[in-house]
């Protein structure tokens, strides 16, 4: 999706004596002109947070490929070795290539001047082409050019700058790393700020430098700052304001995508787990000191209600004892890939009071919330390093955001509220059903209008384009039209089985091919999956876990979301749709 932005002016902050001016650029083109002027009460808290954010936007834990450049370096190294022991260890063999050479010149030698004369033009030209030929050092020159890029404007090398969001109680900074595994969103409550003025809300994309980013680094415990999102843009040292900045960027689908899956995925109930700052230091110092160099690269986390949490680092089979004790009521495992990437809440841990840890299940992300009083950090992490929050997920399905719902009603409602609960807006669309409202609240997630704030639990309203979104990018998915499909049957042959551990057990068949099948499907009292299991082809030939889920099971985890609330069910006993219902009503 191609964009344009618009500002009035570069980004920048001015400092005398002892007095800073934090200025922000907002986009001018966007509907809403969003403007902001607060003293900041804790500058150094501000100032940590937003460089830590800065590290999440610039982290990339992809597997970097070797550049073909160092390929042929080593090539033409090698083909020199091997020549230098070629004339070291074959002598004869050399000089009966020498006797063949010397009968070929005896053959060229009538030729010999007019080749002379061939090769002294050829020389000369050669001469002139490499001092003149700019492709000469080219992939030497490609290099130190990005590297001064990088070193020199931080905005110019990573486009994707973070989204900032003024709404009525806080202001929000959003952002995805470069590969887009790790997502952060730092909220900054309003009791933070001494207002210079009425804030405009609305959203805008910032100007944000890693000029800017030096300065900020100045600030000091003396220093006294002022956040300022001005539409007008700043002022250089004459006075004179530039002309309005104007840059075009081609947002990639993912980043628009993920946006919305990282929503879905906070609405999801599963189990958090509260740290101390000296067990967060405790686990970034073991990943910070050792460097896995084989598989399997995960942390176990070892639940034992009533017991200290412990951690099982592979594939070094070290157990880490945390002072957090599991509150839960049964026993469990939970199993973190693409643990390196934790390493970016390293820098909040003298500034947070605690880490709340969300996990959702097997296979499933993981978030982490830093709290630092009146501002608070929410770093969230797809399955694994290698998979963004849009490959194979459906997030929005096992939510229950599917379909278009009763979305102009929701925009609405969200647009004139700002920030509401699903029960809130529920109850001002009575109406409404409750699958069309949370349909509808998925279609504002997917037109990237909205988000969910995991830390309140409310919808927040957000534009995060300045432009609408092409439908394409929104639009019902495939597999969400196989959910429909098949979720009629799925809940009528629905069978629930409670277990002695505790879990939910929902099975359900169907058939395929003319062949029945059937699907598995087991949830613990948090609301975690623990185990999926489904005969159709498609799961079997994909990774067979969350990450690429079938429509089946999908379906048979919508139709069981309502169901975790059923009490007094007998052990090991199966309930088949019509004795559920019974028991609702």
């Amino acid at each position: 999706m191609k964009v344009g932005y618009k500002y009035a002016s570069p980004s920048r902050c001015t400092q005398a004596a002892n007095q800073a001016t934090l200025g922000f650029s907002p986009d001018l083109s966007r509907d809403e002109k969003v403007s902001f002027c607060g003293k900041l009460k804790h500058p150094l808290l501000f100032r940590d947070a937003m460089l830590m954010l800065r590290e999440i936007v610039i982290s990339d834990t992809r597997k970097k490929s070797k550049e073909r450049t160092d390929y042929f370096t080593w090539l033409d190294g090698e083909i020199e070795r091997r020549v230098k022991a070629h004339k070291e260890y074959m002598p004869n063999v050399r000089e009966s290539l020498k006797k063949e050479m010397d009968a070929y010149d005896f053959e060229l030698s009538h030729k010999k001047h007019e080749i002379d004369h061939l090769l002294k033009i050829q020389k000369n030209l050669q001469k002139q082409i490499d001092q003149y030929d700019a492709w000469k050092d080219y992939y030497k020159i490609e290099r130190d050019f990005w590297k001064f890029i990088r070193d020199r404007d931080y905005s110019l090398w990573f486009v994707l700058d973070p989204v900032i969001t003024v709404h009525n109680d806080q202001v929000s900074f959003e952002a995805f790393s470069v590969d887009e595994s790790t997502y952060g969103c730092l909220s900054v409550c309003m009791d933070e700020f001494d207002l210079l003025q009425t804030p405009k809300l609305g959203t805008t994309n910032i100007d944000f430098s890693a000029k800017l980013e030096k300065e900020m680094q100045r600030f000091r415990s003396y220093t006294d700052v002022t956040l300022s999102v001005n539409p007008e843009g700043f002022t250089i040292e004459n006075d004179v304001v530039p002309e309005y900045i104007e840059k075009k960027i081609d947002l990639p689908e993912t980043w628009i995508k993920g946006f919305n899956q990282v929503s879905s995925a906070a609405a999801l109930s599963g189990m958090e787990l509260e740290l101390s700052p000296s067990d967060m230091y405790d686990i970034c110092a073991f990943l910070r000191k050792h460097k896995e160099k084989k598989s399997p690269r995960y942390m176990k986390w070892i639940l034992e209600p009533g017991q200290r949490v412990q951690i099982v680092f592979e594939p070094f089979g070290t157990f880490l004892t945390l002072n957090a004790v599991y509150q839960g009521r049964q026993r469990r495992e939970e199993k973190i890939w693409g643990r390196r990437r934790w390493l970016v809440a390293e820098k909040l841990i003298p500034l947070s009071k605690a880490f709340y840890v969300r996990i959702l299940g097997f296979g499933m992300p993981q978030f982490i919330r830093a709290d630092m009083g009146s501002m608070q950090m929410t770093i969230g992490f797809s399955s694994w390093s290698s998979n963004d929050w849009v490959k194979g997920t459906a997030f929005n399905i096992m939510a229950g955001f599917t379909g278009h719902g009763c979305y102009p009603d929701i925009y609405k409602l969200l647009k004139e509220k700002r920030c509401l609960s699903m029960e809130e807006i529920s109850d001002c669309l009575k109406d409404q059903k409750n699958d069309k409202v949370k349909a509808g609240v998925g279609m504002l997630f997917r037109r990237g209008e909205g988000y969910f704030d995991p830390i309140n639990d409310k919808v927040r309203f957000r534009h995060l384009c300045n432009a609408p979104i092409p439908e394409e990018l929104y639009e019902v998915t495939d597999i969400e039209h196989d959910v429909q499909k098949v979720s009629k049957l799925t809940f009528d042959n629905m069978k629930v089985r409670y277990s002695r551990k505790q879990e939910f057990i929902f099975t359900t068949t169907y058939k395929e091919n003319g062949k029945l099948s059937a699907t598995e499907l087991v949830i613990d009292q948090d609301g975690q999956i623990t185990k999926i299991d489904c005969s159709c082809q498609k799961f079997r030939k994909g990774e067979r876990n969350l990450s690429e889920p079938c429509a089946h099971i999908l379906a048979l985890y919508v139709a069981s979301y309502k169901l975790l609330k059923l009490k007094n069910l007998e052990y090991d006993k199966e309930y088949k749709i019509n004795d559920i219902m019974e028991m609702l009503l």
